[in-house]
């Protein structure tokens, strides 16, 4: 690739990468290992894309990196679903508009989408606790109109094309899509979910990367959260589904100047 090109890429790159937007940290109660009342964890201070990876942003990763192109991507990384909506290598096509959601991309492709970019996945505990967030206040796992507005996003079948990012509410991180758009991996996984396999379930499954419409209920009767882990423990790292996508994070430190 010539100088020139290269330059216009990397501009291009930096004006559509995704805007992020400061959290800061806390503590909070998960769904799971709560052994005690008190049980919590804590995040730190990080960033967190605005709003999910777009078609238009990964088709600038896949033109850079050609090993990514779904004609060209091996299968330990991506099963045969990667990037089937996309008409090609490069045409994301009239069911994939620029401005939406990128889906159909694996674990593997998304993390090596964000360390293009020098950023990386949310870990499951920060997406957590982002995503207890509505728009009002920054844990709303009791208020019933948020638990049914999850409850009826996950009864919706996927159709295509998805909207466009940035459709949802906006919640008081200043995050929009951590739900009601489509589910996100993140970078690490829940390490009491198990395989379901019983000479596996004595140890972590290290494929279980997946996190998605988080409500951080404080106890295992909250539906929602069963629906989360459900979908969560079928899946592995190579896996590419029609409503998953994912978006980035980076380290505070890391944008501090």
């Amino acid at each position: 690739m010539s100088v020139t090109k290269t330059i216009a890429l990397l501009l291009l790159i930096q004006s559509t990468s995704g805007e992020m937007q400061p959290i800061i940290g806390g503590s909070y109660k998960p769904l799971y290992g709560q052994t005690k009342k008190e049980f919590s964890v804590e995040v730190a201070d990080f960033f967190l894309d605005k709003y999910p990876v777009t078609n238009e942003q990964f088709l600038l990763f896949v033109k850079a990196n050609p090993s990514w192109q779904k004609s060209k991507v091996k299968s330990v990384f991506a099963d045969k679903a990667y990037l089937r909506n996309w008409q090609g290598d490069l045409t994301p096509g009239e069911n994939s508009p620029l401005n939406s959601p990128v889906t159909n991309v694996s674990w593997f492709a998304a993390r090596a989408y964000a360390k293009w970019l020098n950023k990386r996945l949310p870990t499951t505990d920060e997406w957590e606790y982002v995503g207890r967030a509505n728009a009002t206040k920054k844990d709303a796992t009791l208020d019933s109109t948020f638990y049914q507005y999850l409850l009826d996003w996950y009864e919706k079948p996927v159709y295509y094309p998805l909207p466009a990012v940035g459709q949802t509410f906006k919640n008081v991180y200043g995050i929009f899509d951590m739900h009601g758009l489509v589910w996100e991996w993140t970078d690490d996984f829940n390490s009491i979910m198990l395989s379901g396999e019983s000479r596996k379930d004595k140890g972590e499954d290290k494929n279980l990367f997946c996190s998605g419409g988080a409500v951080g209920a404080k106890d295992l009767t909250n539906y929602a959260g069963f629906m989360r882990y459900a979908f969560r423990s079928s899946l592995k790292g190579n896996y590419c589904l029609n409503n998953l996508g994912f978006r980035c994070a980076r380290n505070y430190h890391e944008n501090e100047k």
